[in-house]
């Protein structure tokens, strides 16, 4: 009869996982998962913190292999030039391959039109359905987490989409014990989020952890801003400020980035990973409601555009 190893109570059990060890062996899973299961899959990369996140578990799970999958960024011709920087450094650094779709060139050939509000962000839905198409991607893997928004909390972690690249929330699979269908129709794809259980906090603590750069954007520093509907907006080519509208110089950093025309600064002094961290514990307003004014639009802004093919 084999012996069984006792840990004495109140002393630390070696072979327990911390919390953020249990979220990146779930996301490492999902990724080995995929890339058995897929043939045509690709990785959402904005150069964003989840994206990156995501990216870090990825190089992760295949080392010292390279990563299998290809890089999908869909460019609304208003991200913010740091980002864009260090996506394109990082692609570089890594000899990843990136397709860009361009949000830009759909204007230009009239297949889109700019909107009243200079917002590109809701009209990135058909150049990614689109780059989806043209490519053949079968599963495509995003930075969506279940903290940030109402409609990305009804995603499971691998979330079916249509011929159409359209969501149906009734379609949904059941996905216990981490047990995950990618069972899709010729023309069908598969949206996988392997950092869906992961928080805010959870993703700082992470980058803290594991030394990841980032853009300098996410620290605070000097930039010039104007106030439109309670948010602190970048001037800058995209159409801001209006008449009315009057800029000044302040101390911010940003917690999500996206298009510049709907992506809000927050004031801070958090220089530091340490003091980022300290900020978002206290924080009571997820990074979307306070900062993304395209989420505004309506209750079921993401919803409906997500029904339409959105990430």
């Amino acid at each position: 009869m084999s012996a069984v190893t006792t840990v004495p109570e109140g002393t630390v059990n070696p072979y327990a996982l911390s919390h953020l060890d249990s979220l990146e062996s779930e996301a490492v899973h999902i990724f080995r998962e995929v890339a058995g299961e897929f043939e045509r899959p690709v990785i959402l990369f904005s150069g964003g913190k989840d994206s990156i996140v995501m990216l870090h578990l990825a190089l992760k799970a295949f080392a010292p292999a390279p990563v299998p999958f290809t890089l999908l960024h869909v460019d609304t011709g208003h991200n913010f030039p740091e980002v864009l920087e260090y996506r394109d450094r990082t692609v570089k650094k890594h000899g990843l391959r990136l397709h860009v779709a361009s949000v830009q060139e759909y204007i230009d050939a009239g297949k889109l039109r700019e909107r009243p509000d200079g917002t590109r962000n809701p009209l990135q839905t058909v150049p990614l359905t689109e780059a989806i198409q043209q490519h053949r991607f079968d599963a495509v893997f995003g930075g969506g987490r279940r903290d940030e928004e109402k409609a990305r909390a009804k995603e499971r972690v691998f979330s079916l989409r249509d011929e159409f690249s359209q969501w149906d929330p009734r379609r949904q699979r059941p996905e216990l014990w981490q047990l995950y269908n990618g069972r899709h129709a010729p023309g069908e794809h598969v949206r996988v989020f392997p950092i869906s259980n992961w928080t805010e906090l959870d993703i700082w603590q992470y980058i803290e952890r594991e030394g990841i750069e980032l853009p300098e954007i996410y620290f605070a520093h000097e930039r010039e801003v104007f106030d439109r509907n309670g948010m602190w907006l970048t001037a800058g080519h995209w159409g801001g400020p209006k008449e009315h509208e009057t800029t000044e110089t302040r101390l911010v950093r940003y917690r999500t980035v996206g298009d510049m025309s709907c992506t809000g600064a927050v004031d801070s002094d958090a220089t530091t990973l340490d003091a980022v961290i300290t900020e978002i514990a206290a924080s009571r307003l997820t990074e979307r409601g306070a900062t993304r004014a395209d989420d505004k639009m309506s209750e079921a802004a993401m919803e409906d555009r997500k029904r339409e093919g959105y990430f």
